[in-house]
């Protein structure tokens, strides 16, 4: 199967390849502000056969916990409109044999990579961590405190304050200190900013922006819930508006922090929005599962979005949205619009 690549630019290659796409925050320096979402492309290895995945800004792994797991019963996954739910329940192969396989894989490959991770307990989290520290051989660390398809809800940790500072605690203190750490949060609270503030005092390097959001689908055959697990994650493009909201409301709140924006991108436009609103890196998730080419071609979107839009970095873009508003064009005016004196004609 071929395999795309990036072309060096030339000066027939038009104004989109002077676009330097440089990303750089929590001390990362990236070739592209794309990356992949954590539970969309496994490892990396399925995507590469479609493009160069050191090419991208790099792989977000899918979260990782201590032990083997199997995940929740069949049925798990349902359509929706403009997304999907899935009821997954973090499968995967546990710790040893990620880092043994997946992680050694990455590293030959040369990809950059975060490792998100996933545990019952903040012990657990902090162990996962402190293993990961001994080994090497990633860039970040992506901490999944947020999975909302868990049988126990009490293991949505970024539903509270408490247990989400306490699960970056132990993770920062178990971590290499140069290693940038993201809380990945839950857009199923009642004040984002307020999880965020405990994760950053916690010691979070940055946050990731948003998980999925709780849903549910009827089968209208059975009548019966869809999902074996009765609800599930609820991605896609039906919920980009909610994730650019989080995006800007967490940015707002603070300036400085590093933010990985996340939720039903699928074009160079929707990946715009959310530098736009704040995002210093974009992962791509549900589009990958019809198109695993994806973060590859958004990026390409992307670069020729910020040059028609006269950007001659990505940098530049970052919160561009919260500028302050320009004052000095106001519309005047014209015989054909209206005056105050035109509203004039009530009389008690």
């Amino acid at each position: 199967m071929s395999r795309a690549l990036f072309v060096k630019p030339s000066s027939s290659s038009g104004p989109a390849l002077s676009v330097d796409m440089t990303a750089s925050f929590a001390g990362l320096e990236l070739p592209s502000p794309m990356l992949t979402a954590s539970g969309c492309a496994a490892a990396g290895k399925e995507l590469d056969a479609f493009f160069d995945i050191t090419a991208i800004g790099g792989v977000v792994t899918k979260s990782i916990m201590m032990q083997p797991r199997s995940g929740r019963a069949t049925p798990r996954m349902a359509e929706t409109p403009s997304g999907m739910l899935n009821s997954i329940g973090l499968q995967g192969p546990g710790l040893e044999r990620f880092i043994e396989e997946d992680l050694a894989w990455l590293n030959n490959r040369g990809a950059r990579t975060i490792v998100s991770i996933a545990g019952e307990s903040a012990e657990e989290f902090g162990k996962i961590a402190q293993r990961l520290r001994n080994v090497g051989g990633f860039d970040a660390i992506e901490v999944n405190i947020s999975c909302p398809n868990v049988a126990d809800r009490g293991q949505v940790f970024a539903c509270n304050p408490v247990t989400a500072a306490q699960v970056i605690q132990s993770v920062k203190r178990n971590s290499d200190a140069r290693t940038p750490i993201f809380a990945k949060l839950s857009p199923d609270v009642t004040d984002i900013v307020e999880i965020a503030d405990s994760v950053i005092k916690a010691g979070a390097t940055g946050v990731s922006l948003i998980n999925t959001l709780l849903g549910m689908v009827i089968d209208p055959v059975t009548m019966r819930p869809a999902l074996a697990g009765v609800t599930g994650g609820l991605s896609g493009p039906a919920i980009r508006p909610v994730a650019v909201r989080c995006v800007w409301s967490v940015r707002q709140a603070f300036p400085d922090v590093p933010i990985i924006g996340m939720g039903g991108i699928r074009s160079g436009a929707d990946a715009l929005e959310f530098i736009l609103a704040g995002a210093n890196a974009v992962s791509v998730g549900t589009s990958i599962f019809n198109d695993p080419s994806a973060p590859f071609r958004i990026h390409g979107e992307l670069q020729l979005a910020l040059a028609e839009h006269g950007f001659s970095s990505l940098q530049q873009a970052v919160s561009y949205a919260h500028r302050p508003a320009d004052t000095t064009r106001e519309v005047p005016i014209t015989s054909e619009q209206s005056s105050d004196d035109d509203w004039d004609f009530i009389s008690e």
